[in-house]
């Protein structure tokens, strides 16, 4: 299955390097949009609203909530994160191909609110290989490891939930499935 024009949702557990994926894909094809998320957290520093986040305030974003203005959205330590629906259906319209890189639960709000949106999940080769690539970062604290691996564990079990399935064991075999799945011009 393939997705000619459309919303693709990519989603997997973190350190299976969605974000690289997603940053190799949009430099080598043109015709996809990244949707950007809206958050009431602050900027921070080099952060651009309309680039890196729409920054709102709490009611802004409740308002947004309350509009149904949102494809999916969640609260994390304390801040709101979500989808603003408005410019991912206008680049629709514009016959753009759509990426939301979100959360597992921000993918089953979507199936809900966008339920033709194309969802691929990206996994590791193994748990094994996960954890190795998580403790590489060697940027977080134990605790927080023990916090991303566990929370793993749970995504991993949602494989079945999506459309497709894109193991991510060498990144260049990965980025082409991806291309594929979501029907892109191949790049040389």
């Amino acid at each position: 299955m393939t997705q000619s024009i459309g919303l693709t949702v990519i989603t997997g557990p973190s350190g299976v390097g969605k974000g690289t994926l997603v940053s190799r894909l949009l430099e080598r094809n043109k015709n996809v949009w990244l949707s950007v998320s809206a958050t009431t957290r602050s900027p921070r520093e080099g952060e651009k609203d309309g680039v890196n986040y729409f920054f709102l305030a709490k009611n802004q974003f409740q308002a947004l909530v309350n509009n149904k203005g949102l494809l999916e959205w969640a609260e994390f330590a304390g801040n709101f994160y979500g989808t603003p629906k408005q410019e991912v259906l206008k680049k629709l319209k514009n016959r753009k191909k759509v990426l939301l890189e979100i959360e597992l639960e921000g993918a089953r709000q979507v199936r809900k609110s966008f339920p033709e949106a194309f969802q691929i999940f990206i996994a590791p080769p193994s748990y094994e290989e996960l954890e190795a690539r998580i403790r590489g970062r060697d940027t977080e604290s134990e605790d927080s490891i023990q916090k991303r691996l566990k929370r793993a564990e749970v995504e991993l079990k949602a494989q079945k939930e999506f459309d497709a399935v894109v193991i991510n064991k060498d990144i260049e075999v990965a980025l082409i499935s991806l291309e594929k799945l979501i029907g892109l011009n191949l790049s040389k």
